[in-house]
């Protein structure tokens, strides 16, 4: 017969062994709860590990901007997307395509490397923009300019004149996309030849897939070939033509990655997340330089720290590095980064190794936000 001391003491053990277990299954479910990225479970393949959170201060890039554009009319944050079109013939004559997303008098503008305003289109609401060379219109090839109207929630398109630098409306009608949309890029497949503008929504809905194609008038018509669900706000992104792949920032969950062709469907994978360290929500501007055999690198803009993160543009997308842009001369630094581009292409004086081109949301001594150009040699040395 067990004494009643010895009655205690198993009884105490047996208490002590049921709360280390019950410990352990809480600690486990924390551990399953905090790897699901917020508000979104992704399909598919397993999504890669985050790394530990970063612990010191990013660096800041190497000379800062050298140059900046000019402030549209008006006041407040409206010009926060650019595409960058370069010249190869004569890269000095490269220029910034910039939207200018104001309620009142919003469009689309054109800047020459200098940061001067050369030609300005009135033409709405203009959420983000992309664009393509070699677009097959009317035999010619063509510089094909795109972007959201978030003013009529439709695509809008342009031609971007090489010698005038000046942009003409192609779109054939009212192309009505996803309401409300928000974000806007293109692809242009390898496999194919095909061309393609993604439409992103300002809310729980698709992100939709438009094929484009010369309606054999000077004019480029637009049909819906896919839709691709999203839970939340997703506004950025970027198309690889290369690789084939579709990045899509939403905004407040991390990075995915999809495949571009229109008959891939709705598998994806994540590139990373808010809260691992590296980006601070809202996830914003995507861009993609390109290099020799797939090499090159995926910058995504980390608005709520101000800073721009770097990844291997191949294979699962390491993590390279994150920085901030700080001031440089008379040109103040960067804060509330939204959108960007990048091309490692030769951009002219200053900008041979290529460029970065980052949106400024306070803009110091401006009226409006505005764009900085940072030469990518600076970055990636």
């Amino acid at each position: 017969m067990t004494s009643p001391a010895a009655g205690n003491t198993r009884r105490t053990r047996i208490r002590i062994a049921v709360a280390a277990l019950l410990a352990l299954a809480v600690l486990a479910a924390l551990v399953l709860i905090t790897n699901l990225p917020s508000g979104d479970q992704p399909p598919g393949p397993a999504s890669p590990e985050p790394s530990p959170p970063t612990t010191s201060a990013p660096a800041p890039a190497a000379g800062g901007p050298t140059v900046e554009t000019s402030s549209f009319s008006g006041s407040g944050d409206v010009a926060d997307d650019a595409a960058i079109w370069v010249d190869p013939a004569n890269p000095a004559n490269s220029v910034v395509i910039a939207d200018n997303k104001a309620d009142t008098g919003g469009g689309i503008g054109v800047f020459g490397m200098d940061g001067k305003l050369i030609h300005f289109r009135p033409d709405g609401k203009i959420g983000n923009v992309d664009l393509r060379t070699g677009f097959p219109l009317s035999g010619e090839s063509a510089v094909l300019v795109g972007g959201n109207n978030r003013t009529e929630d439709t695509l809008a398109l342009w031609t971007l004149d090489p010698k005038t630098r000046e942009l003409t409306p192609v779109a054939a009608g009212s192309i009505r996309t996803f309401a409300p949309n928000y974000g806007f890029c293109m692809y242009r497949s390898s496999t194919s030849g095909k061309f393609y503008a993604f439409v992103t929504p300002n809310e729980e809905g698709p992100i939709q897939q438009f094929e484009l194609v010369d309606d054999g008038e000077s004019r480029v018509e637009a049909e819906l070939v896919r839709e691709l669900p999203v839970s939340s706000i997703t506004e950025s992104c970027v198309a690889d033509d290369e690789l084939g792949h579709l990045y899509i920032a939403q905004e407040d969950v991390g990075v995915w990655k999809y495949s571009a062709e229109p008959d891939a469907g709705k598998e994806r994978t994540a590139v990373d997340k808010t809260g691992a360290g590296r980006l601070v929500a809202d996830v914003e501007g995507l861009g993609i330089s390109y290099g020799p055999g797939g090499s090159g690198h995926l910058f995504v803009s980390s608005q709520g720290d101000s800073t721009i993160a770097i990844y291997e543009r191949s294979g699962s997308n390491a993590f390279v590095r994150k920085f901030s842009v700080g001031g440089n001369g008379d040109i103040d630094g960067v804060s509330g980064t939204d959108g960007l581009d990048v091309t490692a292409l030769d951009a002219g004086p200053q900008f041979e190794e290529g460029l970065l081109v980052v949106h400024d949301e306070e803009n110091s001594g401006g009226t409006t936000s505005n764009l900085k150009y940072i030469p990518l040699a600076s970055i990636l040395r």
